[in-house]
């Protein structure tokens, strides 16, 4: 099944389109993953069995809405009423969290009842927002640039897309100092209620703004067979045969997403730890995440003249030599030489598979197939990644930096895990290049 193609270039509102889905999407997500964690602690006194109850009721919410809306987009044949409406939704979903303490305080008869169905809320609010979000940005947006690119500017499309998430991860975290609140007691909270505000209204604009501006793709329409078999298309033992290079690209993107997991949500964690960075973790990260956005820009562009293998190996390997260097080091120089180094390799990785995918997937399932890329390179990952992190980190004793008494202060060894998973990557892409060079 050949991939899809378009004929159409790329235009200015188009790129414009991009840019705000791709940025202020990612301010959202970047919201959510970073900031609600601390609402529902912060607000209504979560435990720890409450944020993860949340994180995976998120993640799995996320898949089945990709898997879902995608099939039905591609069966219309319509992209952008999805993308508007959605990215609105979105955005009024998100402003509803500002008024999750006044509504639980109205409808508890007590201060703890009202704290515990604040709680409740959190979490369901967090599986609708996480839900028009999927449907606009995962399904549909995603789609959307499958459909309106092609393979001589798909790694330039996703060098900017994959460089968005940390960029809007250091806006999220610059915009939250100007909202920070400091405690008699010294401890921080935010004015979470403007925050959300200030982010659900710029999401609505956004919405509004798609509508306006955005041209349809007008996919090829996918009618056969019933809606649950669309949906279901993309695991079907004929699918996996008949776009055999898709699933062994998203094999080999599960893998690398499967190592940036072992640690990235211990990240930050292990670079405030006081005998790393402290507090002042930030004036290591920002730079870096700036030098990495800056390189995956103008990396992808080497990925649409040098193609995917040829591309893809230098990235990983600058990926599994910032590990190290996090693993063997603790002086500030060297964090910072090995967050710059892991961070170029991640996003340089991410914008090489996100092209490649986007190149196999098959004409007429561009919806459908984003259920599949959500599922293999998100929701798996997450499952299984953390995991590993946590117990390099509980077992490690006296390797590695970092006090793992409570088991919630992370070694050093998590950097030296994901390296170690990176590693199987190559596995991978042996294989493709191999089945390529066959078919040549």
């Amino acid at each position: 099944m050949a991939p899809m193609t378009s004929a159409r270039p790329l235009t200015k509102k188009s790129w414009l389109l991009i840019v705000l889905l791709s940025f202020v999407g990612q301010v959202a997500w970047a919201l959510e993953n970073n900031f609600f964690n601390l609402f529902i602690q912060d607000v209504f006194n979560a435990s720890l069995a409450d944020v993860a109850l949340m994180v995976s009721a998120s993640a799995l919410t996320a898949t089945a809405t990709t898997l879902l809306v995608g099939a039905w987009s591609d069966r219309v044949g319509r992209r952008k009423v999805f993308i508007g409406v959605g990215t609105i939704l979105w955005g009024a979903s998100i402003i509803v969290f500002a008024y999750l303490q006044t509504i639980s305080l109205a409808l508890a008869g007590t201060t703890a009842a009202a704290m515990a169905f604040g709680v409740t809320l959190t979490i369901v609010f967090d599986c609708v927002m996480t839900f028009f979000g999927s449907l606009a940005n995962d399904s549909c947006f995603n789609a959307w640039v499958t459909d309106i690119t092609t393979e001589k500017n798909r790694g330039k499309v996703e060098g900017v897309n994959s460089a968005m998430p940390l960029l809007a991860m250091l806006a999220v975290f610059g915009g939250a100092m100007f909202l920070m609140i400091v405690r008699p007691d010294g401890t921080v909270t935010y004015d979470y209620p403007l925050f959300f505000i200030i982010i659900g209204c710029s999401v609505i604009a956004l919405g509004i703004l798609v509508l306006v501006l955005m041209d349809d793709s007008s996919p090829e329409r996918k009618e056969t067979g019933g809606y649950l078999k669309s949906v279901f298309y993309g695991f079907r033992p004929r699918s996996l045969r008949d776009n055999r290079m898709l699933y062994l690209v998203l094999l080999a993107y599960l893998v690398f997403a499967t190592a940036l997991q072992v640690f990235m949500p211990y990240y930050v964690l292990y670079l405030r730890l006081p005998y790393i960075l402290g507090e002042s973790y930030v004036f290591i990260m920002a730079p870096g995440i700036i030098i990495a956005a800056l390189f995956t820009i103008f990396y992808g562009k080497r990925v649409d003249r040098r193609g995917f293998i040829r591309s893809v190996v230098f990235p990983l390997v600058l990926f599994v030599a910032g590990c190290i260097v996090l693993t063997l080091f603790t002086d500030a120089v060297f964090v910072f030489a090995g967050s710059a180094l892991m961070l170029c390799g991640y996003l340089g990785a991410v914008a090489c598979f996100g092209a490649e995918v986007r190149n196999n997937t098959p004409s007429g399932y561009v919806g459908l197939f984003q259920g599949v890329r959500i599922f293999m390179v998100v929701l798996i990952p997450m499952l299984i990644g953390p995991w590993i992190g946590s117990a390099l980190s509980a077992s490690s004793g006296t390797l590695g930096f970092g006090v793992v008494g409570d088991g919630f202060t992370p070694s050093s060894l998590v950097f030296l895990g994901g390296a170690a998973v990176a590693l199987l990557t190559f596995v991978v892409l042996i294989v493709i290049r191999r089945i390529r060079s066959k078919a040549e």
